[in-house]
């Protein structure tokens, strides 16, 4: 049976930079894969002062999904950095339709999943915490009328890693407890296919090189909270 993975993230960049080795893992063992961004990442860091980061970071958005083997990539067009619950109300629709039509265009059997941010956002961000909550209001509302959308899978941090709330930033909480840990993916082995994945997002190459150094020998490792 075929198995569908709709990827729904905040920002280009985000799919590389929490769940490259994931999406890797899943692509070549045959699952078809969709990205979808609410945002072009307009707000991101501009080190090479593009006139139009927007376009230029779906650029890279796009070379990263043809590395991750993606076969659709859909952006909203919301505005990054401003999602309100209006706009969350609006991305719930836009998910909902996205995903409708892939799903009424595929003939052979399937089984369906949302992959996206934890519920915390992750790092607190709003646009990810946006993303995340339109992905699950699809999620659970989807699966009433359509059985073949069978899992929610929340990429989370674990508490090992991250055992405090961090304020660096952005309000960050502590990482999951163990026992909130549905699933594990082990994708170290695929390390330097995850770097090019990271590394197709060039404009937004500090924060790869803030997360290299700081995930190490443990990038590619990943983990999730998933529900059915």
């Amino acid at each position: 049976m075929k198995k569908i993975i709709f990827g729904v993230f905040a920002h280009p960049d985000d799919e590389a930079f929490i769940a490259a080795g994931a999406l890797l893992t899943e692509t070549r063992a045959g699952a078809e894969l969709h990205l979808i961004s609410l945002t072009n990442g307009s707000a991101g860091a501009n080190p090479d002062n593009y006139p139009d980061l927007g376009a230029a970071r779906l650029k890279e958005w796009q070379k990263a999904g043809d590395l991750l083997g993606a076969t659709g990539m859909h952006h909203l067009g919301f505005i990054d950095g401003e999602l309100t619950n209006k706009d969350m109300i609006e991305a719930t629709r836009q998910i909902r339709t996205t995903i409708e039509d892939v799903l009424e265009g595929t003939t052979e059997p399937y089984e369906a999943e949302i992959m996206t941010f934890d519920l915390t956002g992750i790092t607190g961000h709003i646009d990810h915490i946006v993303a995340s909550r339109a992905a699950s209001q699809v999620f659970y509302t989807s699966k009433q009328t359509n059985p073949n959308i069978t899992r929610l899978r929340y990429v989370c941090l674990p508490q090992s890693i991250y055992p405090t709330v961090n304020t660096d930033w952005i309000f960050m909480e502590p990482g999951r407890a163990p026992s909130e840990i549905s699933e594990t993916i082990d994708a170290r082995a695929l390390r330097d296919d995850i770097l090019a994945v990271m590394g197709a997002h060039h404009s937004q190459r500090s924060d790869m090189q803030a997360m290299v150094k700081s995930q190490g020998d443990n990038l590619g490792l990943h983990y999730f909270i998933v529900k059915n």
